[in-house]
């Protein structure tokens, strides 16, 4: 069939889809496009997915339509090695940079079209390195059940490729696919990317499956990314890598570029997470000797004699850390019989060892300290390499980390409420400030208790305290989230400061769920009569409704407002006007600069 004799679009004959899909495999009409995957806190490409389209003139150029004629017609087994050979030889002639992740079925694995050694024998004869291939497994294909056996992912893990988890959510396997493969990294399935930034629970499950992850030593790739909301909301509940049109479309040639706005967006979020330059692992950076890996071993001796307190010198190639050389190698090296003659013209690269951690000098303390707990107990090592955009910048230590780390703790601990353990109002007021400064939008929300005083006087401060920690729980479980900030500056007032867009579904969910759970807090008497007679000053009896919550909003105008004191006080009125509302109620408030009043 020649090319021009493909059917139009508009065909819908699965026939000829199948004798296009004939003539496809015959001639192996298959492009490959590569769709980049980037670091998000870098910007650098860690690799690239594989996909692959039939011909542009055919239906089956589309590949949801190219592999249902596969499957159709019982060819997908042979389809799927031909897209395979496809990718691996474009690959090569593009030389991509990075890993490329290939998609296989699990039917594959175990069907007799699988030819073992094929594909390495291919990146062989192609000078491919196995630890370059990340194999895809669906977790929409079946497992253990005439498809996947863990057999069939050990056999590619001997080989040396990594695997990877592929449409993780969408399956029926789950959990269960993840505790048996242990892979390498996961993907995420690009329906709890979409609108995650409108969706409170997509970015529950995300926030779940990243916490899993973590425990397990296995990295998330976040699939679908379409829009700077969603990249930025995935960056703040601490997605590292990702993929999708924002950041790249698919393409038969690919353009091979860093994504340096990345790397811009992810220290603004990195402020954004509330962390301040003394939480950034910027603050253990200590300026020490560097050697090029083509120095000999000689200079790194030397260097090491003239500063003792140094356990190993970074090793650079123009200006990029590529390893450190360590001093009990050096010593090791050197002590055998003739070492020093033998070895000490050698080269650095002799010695290097790359399994240290280099981190971005944006990242925050708490995100280094998680890095280092999560390597083996045999590959713990006490060096962190600071860098900026990529770049040497210094060093820091693990004791460095863990001292800084606790010195934190001890700080907001004198600023945090002792009652609710949130943050205070000094921490409160810098964060504001921070936030004006950076010319963020956000919302600040003043929460205040109606006719606390007389409760308290009726029934004891005890119980006083029981309700102050009743909202401060609500408070925290309705709207703590990586783009909000949740204080308590003392008695019955609280601080939250909105980044998220759902904070006036998020106050009213507090509102409701205080209306109930208050009354638990009165005798039967008082909940039955809805509220409390109390004397007043004018020993006179006066009645109290139930504990209610007054709200009041505002949306500061961060070029406006020069600093947290007329935030707090357009805050202030704002909760005012709530409290003249009466009962449960939230006010928002249209001002957005403090009207100076001479």
């Amino acid at each position: 069939m020649p090319v021009h004799a493909f059917p139009n679009v508009t065909d819908t004959t699965s026939s000829t889809d199948i004798d296009s899909l004939s003539y496809v495999l015959t001639h192996k009409v298959i492009t490959p496009y590569f769709q980049p995957i980037f670091d998000l806190l870098t910007g650098e490409i860690i690799g690239h997915e594989a996909l692959s389209r039939g011909p542009a003139e055919s239906r089956l150029h589309m590949p949801d339509i190219l592999f249902k004629a596969a499957i159709s017609a019982g060819r997908l087994h042979e389809l799927e090695l031909l897209c395979r050979e496809k990718s691996l030889q474009r690959f090569a002639e593009l030389a991509l940079p990075g890993k490329l992740f290939l998609n296989v079925s699990a039917s594959l694995l175990s069907s007799a079209n699988h030819q073992k050694g094929m594909t390495l024998a291919l990146l062989k004869q192609l000078g491919i390195e196995q630890d370059r291939i990340v194999i895809e497994l669906s977790e929409q294909q079946p497992y253990d059940s005439c498809g996947l056996t863990l057999a069939s992912v050990e056999y590619y893990r001997k080989m040396g490729f990594s695997i990877a988890i592929d449409d993780l959510g969408v399956g029926y396997s789950g959990l269960r696919l993840w505790s048996d493969v242990q892979p390498g990294s996961v993907k995420i399935d690009k329906y709890f990317i979409h609108q995650i930034d409108k969706d409170p629970v997509k970015r529950e499950f995300v926030r779940s499956i990243i916490a899993i992850a973590q425990s397990l030593h296995c990295d998330v790739i976040a699939e679908g990314i379409e829009n700077l909301t969603e990249l930025e909301l995935l960056m703040e509940l601490g997605v590292t890598r990702g993929q999708g049109f924002y950041l790249g479309r698919p393409d038969p040639n690919p353009q091979v570029f860093a994504h340096k706005q990345l790397a811009q967006r992810a220290r603004r979020v990195s402020q954004h997470r509330n962390i301040d330059e003394g939480e950034t692992v910027h603050s253990l950076c200590r300026t020490v000797p560097t050697v090029n890996s083509t120095d000999t071993l000689l200079t790194v001796s030397e260097l090491l004699r003239d500063h003792p307190d140094l356990l190993s010198l970074p090793v650079l190639d123009q200006g990029i850390p590529k390893g450190v050389v360590r001093r009990h190698d050096l010593l090791e090296l050197f002590s055998s019989q003739y070492g020093r003659a033998l070895y000490e013209t050698k080269p650095v690269s002799k010695l290097l060892k790359k399994d240290v951690l280099i981190v971005e000098s944006f990242i925050s303390l708490a995100s280094v300290s998680k890095q280092l707990t999560q390597q083996a107990e045999s590959a713990l090592n006490h060096e962190i390499i600071i860098v900026q955009d990529g770049a040497f910048l210094g060093v820091g230590s693990l004791r460095d980390l863990l001292k800084r780390i606790t010195d934190l703790k001890i700080h907001n601990a004198t600023y945090a409420n002792p009652l609710t353990l949130l943050p205070g109002s000094v921490p409160i007021n810098r964060e504001i400030d921070r936030r004006l400064h950076a010319a963020m939008d956000f919302h600040v929300a003043y929460f205040d208790l109606n006719d606390f005083k007389p409760f308290n006087d009726f029934y004891g401060y005890a119980k006083g305290d029981e309700v102050i920690q009743l909202l401060g729980r609500l408070i925290k479980h309705h709207l703590t989230s990586a783009e909000n900030f949740l204080g308590h500056i003392g008695g019955d007032d609280f601080v939250v400061i909105f980044s998220c867009a759902d904070w006036a579904e998020r106050c009213r969910a507090v509102l409701a769920a205080f209306e109930e759970q208050v009354r638990d807090l009165y005798a039967p008497k008082e909940l039955q009569e809805g509220g409390i007679w109390l004397e007043n000053r004018a020993e006179q009896q006066q009645f109290f409704s139930l504990l209610s919550v007054a709200i009041g909003v505002v949306h500061p105008d961060s070029y406006a407002c020069e600093s947290y004191h007329e935030v707090v006080e357009l805050a202030a009125e704002a909760k005012k006007q709530s409290k003249k509302m009466g009962g449960n109620a939230l006010f928002i408030s249209r001002r957005r600069k403090h009207r100076i009043i001479s």
